[in-house]
């Protein structure tokens, strides 16, 4: 990961932060199953409390009118998150591994998608996502 200087940071979008936050969480996993190897489970502890932060941020950067995938990425961030508490807990690779495979499977996905080229919403999908809203918001009333 690059050095990351506050002028840096700003210079961003929100994509590309959204990158970086991806980036940080995986070296904290990595860091933390070195550290539980080593038996070093204060520092693994303060690694995975780091990931969840920053899941935390990632939920909050959502933008649900984007449709069904904000809902779904928020699902997988919550479901990493509890997985994560429970590694911690129990100082267990194995699930640290599981939610690892999860973000790295996101992360290349997206890093594809900075890739390309923006291209407009085409106007069928604006139709389906405001359909889509309408839905959750009488499912949610229910």
């Amino acid at each position: 990961m690059e050095i990351l200087t506050e002028e840096i940071v700003y210079k961003k979008n929100s994509q590309q932060l959204t990158a970086l936050l991806y980036e940080g969480f995986i070296e904290s996993l990595e860091a933390a199953m070195t550290l539980i190897e080593q038996k070093n489970y204060i520092d693994a502890n303060k690694q995975l409390q780091k990931a969840n932060d920053i899941l935390r941020r990632l939920g909050v950067g959502l933008k649900y009118d984007a449709g069904i995938i904000a809902h779904q990425l928020d699902a997988l961030y919550n479901y990493m998150a509890e997985r994560l508490i429970e590694a911690n807990i129990k100082k267990d690779i194995s699930i640290i591994k599981e939610v690892l495979q999860l973000m790295t499977t996101i992360s290349s996905a997206w890093n594809e998608a900075l890739k390309k080229e923006p291209q407009p919403m085409p106007k069928s999908f604006m139709q389906k996502a405001a359909a889509y809203e309408k839905f959750m918001t009488t499912y949610e009333e229910k």
